[in-house]
């Protein structure tokens, strides 16, 4: 049998994922870095929230343009400083301890912001828990790419990003709670600030549960730890020499040494050093762009200006409807997150700009009648097309900024491109935070025709460079920027790999065959069959790819582990 018959198709789980106990375990234990997207909405919208509140407007003197810009762009600039030696720290000490270092920092940050007495107390407290934050944004995704099943990474990573919208549900609605329960009391402010220490609480105590990232272990040569890690949770037979985790190894080895070959070390420059490279940067940059130049700032961070801008003034009210529509953005993101595996990256993302374009113009429209006319209808009008304006945003901006990203990253640029993506996105939302309040101001509904225009030039390039990703490995999907060549070499050294193991499988009965079996009487052939799959697996060791280079690297293993 050809070797290159095999794919990675031909290996995995097949059915629901939940009725796999390697794939569910593996899956709940994502929870935890999947937190991390939503301790990031919790904190990116609180002030969105906050500003609803009377007490926190009278406690904090009615911050006026300039002063609630800067209190929204803190949180933004703290991540600034935080997102150059995130990436460093991602590669040197692993995914893990570097979600940890976030979560630390942002728990001092919610003490802090909590027992505030002053303005200046709050805007450094929110810088604080951006710099926490650009830590366990840069790692925590990283490590759902790199650790999830290879059916399950699309939607978890999708997800990931997803998820920013739970933070923003709690956001919103524990504010408009507090101003239910308490609305003169500063509690009604204090309370929601507290709510933020939940996700960091449970990063803190329980990250060390979830395994590393078998990519990171292999690039420092821990290659025994790394085939375990995919063994206990890829394998429903915890077997290192199971084709799948054969298949995976060898494209995760193969990958690493051609990016070895192309540079012997790697810098923010290497970002720009090949063609390929470039033009992942150019996406990864443009869609950065996008993902907050399309117009959903407006709401994201000042719905109160743009609510009042259609007449809408009651403070119950505007909180009702942020909260509604947080709780819309969520069911549409999760949609998109599901949908990405069947309609693909760029069908959706077509059809998200070309919604985008339409329900904001229409949004223009209605806000232009209502301040020109002072049409009661339009201002009513309004509110359904933000409505409809998210739903086409958040299926596939929202899942797939992150997801696309760290998909066409080959894993030596992984970490220092996505922390360059978050670093882009970060001066994007700090310019709006600070020109969006002053513009809404200034121009009222003139200044949406600059992101009504703004929406064609995205559509365009979507159309033009966006690439289909959908159907491959991660190592595949990265190599697809760097020749034809390039993907097909990794399935065949996957296929190499994992076509050996399964012949030596074949020779005795197990998991591996032909015909699927239940798992009942798997584990009970298994179990038969146990000293002909010893015998197997040492020949394994011997034919097919080992799971180490040589007994020195398999020595110097064992102590990094043991230490």
């Amino acid at each position: 049998m050809a070797p290159t018959e095999w794919t990675v198709v031909d290996f995995i789980h097949r059915g629901p994922w939940w009725k796999n106990r390697s794939i569910r375990a593996l899956n709940l234990l994502l929870i935890l870095p999947l937190l991390t997207a939503s301790m990031n909405g919790l904190d990116s919208s609180l002030v969105n929230g906050l500003q609803i509140l009377p007490s926190w407007q009278e406690f904090f003197d009615h911050p006026q343009e300039k002063t609630l810009g800067l209190i929204s762009a803190a949180q933004v600039i703290g991540s600034l400083l935080g997102l150059p030696p995130a990436p460093i720290f991602a590669d040197m000490l692993g995914r893990k301890p570097t979600v940890f270092i976030g979560a630390v920092i942002m728990l001092a940050g919610v003490a802090l912001q909590s027992a505030a007495t002053s303005i200046h107390t709050f805007i450094g407290a929110r810088g604080l828990m951006g710099l926490g934050l650009s830590f366990s944004l840069t790692a925590a995704p990283l490590l759902i790419t790199e650790l999830a099943y290879p059916t399950q990474r699309g939607k978890l990573t999708s997800m990931y990003n997803s998820s920013w919208y739970l933070g923003s549900i709690a956001s919103a609605w524990s504010c408009y709670g507090a101003y239910r329960g308490a609305a003169t009391s500063e509690w009604s402010w204090r309370v929601p600030t507290l709510v933020q220490a939940l996700g960091p609480i449970a990063q803190v105590t329980m990250i060390w549960f979830v395994p590393e990232s078998p990519r990171f272990l292999v690039s420092k040569g821990r290659e025994g730890k790394a085939a375990s890690v995919l063994a206990k949770y890829h394998s429903l037979s915890a077997d290192e020499h199971d084709p799948l985790i054969m298949f995976e190894m060898a494209q995760i080895r193969h990958a690493l040494k051609l990016e070895k070959e192309v540079s012997q070390s790697t810098s923010y420059l290497t970002l720009f050093a090949t063609p390929g490279n470039r033009k992942r940067m150019v996406i990864i940059i443009a869609l950065a762009l996008f993902s907050q130049w399309s117009g959903n700032g407006l709401v994201s961070y000042y719905i109160n200006l743009v609510l009042e801008g259609v007449g809408i003034g009651d403070p119950g009210t505007k909180a009702a409807i942020n909260g509604g529509l947080q709780i819309w953005n969520f069911v549409a993101a999760m949609l998109g997150a599901l949908m990405v595996d069947k309609l693909g990256r760029r069908t959706l993302f077509i059809i998200s700009n070309v919604g985008m374009l339409i329900s904001f113009g229409v949004w223009t429209l209605t806000t232009a009648l209502f301040n020109t006319l002072g049409d009661v209808k339009a201002a009513k009008a309004t509110i359904p097309f933000i409505f409809i304006f998210y739903f086409f945003y958040d299926i596939a901006y929202t899942p797939m900024l992150v997801a696309y990203t760290l998909e066409i990253l080959p894993f030596n640029i992984r970490a220092k491109g996505f922390a360059v993506m978050n670093f882009v996105l970060s001066l994007v939302l700090a310019f709006n935070q600070f020109v969006n309040p002053w513009a809404l101001q200034a121009l009222s509904w003139h200044y949406y025709l600059v992101y009504f225009g703004w929406l064609i030039v995205e559509l365009v390039f979507i159309v033009v460079f966006i690439i289909e990703t959908k159907g491959r490995t991660l190592e595949e999907t990265a190599a697809l920027f760097d020749g034809e060549q390039q993907p097909q070499a990794l399935v065949q050294h996957g296929g190499e790999a994992a076509t050996m193991s399964r012949h030596l499988a074949a020779r005795g009965p197990g998991i591996w065959i032909e015909e699927e079996k239940s798992t009942v009487t798997d584990i009970v052939e298994m179990r038969d069959s146990a000293q002909r799959r010893v015998s197997d697996r040492t020949m394994s060791q011997t034919l097919s790819m080992s799971r180490y280079d040589e007994e020195s690297v398999d020595s110097q293993s064992r102590v990094c582990e043991a230490i």
